[in-house]
């Protein structure tokens, strides 16, 4: 089964820390990353640039609508992704639980599937 780790984090966290405390953080992430990839776990992982480098995409009346970053009415940004191939849900959290960021952010355990319930 596939499962996302999300990371969930406050806006403005990233641009609160020292450039060490950042590098620092980064390279948790790296080595946890790395951990998944030892235990045959990790299939894709990326960091993500803060959302004032997004662009929303809507579809409207036949007409694409955007709306550049940042996201003004959101709290939280998706700062990163792991996607983990596990045997269950509970292999999930229990990866999710060693996630450094769990400590500074939210880490979102969601199962992949279709988007329509059977």
């Amino acid at each position: 089964m596939a499962y996302l780790l999300l990371i969930v984090e406050p806006r403005g966290q990233r641009e609160a820390r020292t450039a060490d405390e950042g590098r620092q953080a980064y390279a948790q992430m790296v080595a946890f990353g790395e951990s998944l990839k030892e235990r045959g776990l990790l299939t894709a992982s990326h960091s993500l640039l803060p959302d004032a480098h997004g662009v929303r995409v809507q579809q409207r009346e036949g007409k694409s609508v955007l709306k550049d970053g940042p996201f003004a009415e959101a709290k939280e940004m998706v700062g990163g992704f792991f996607l983990l191939g596990c045997t269950s849900r509970d292999a999930a959290i229990a990866a999710a639980a060693e996630c450094p960021a769990a400590a500074w952010a939210t880490v979102e355990v969601r199962e992949t599937g279709p988007c329509f319930v059977s």
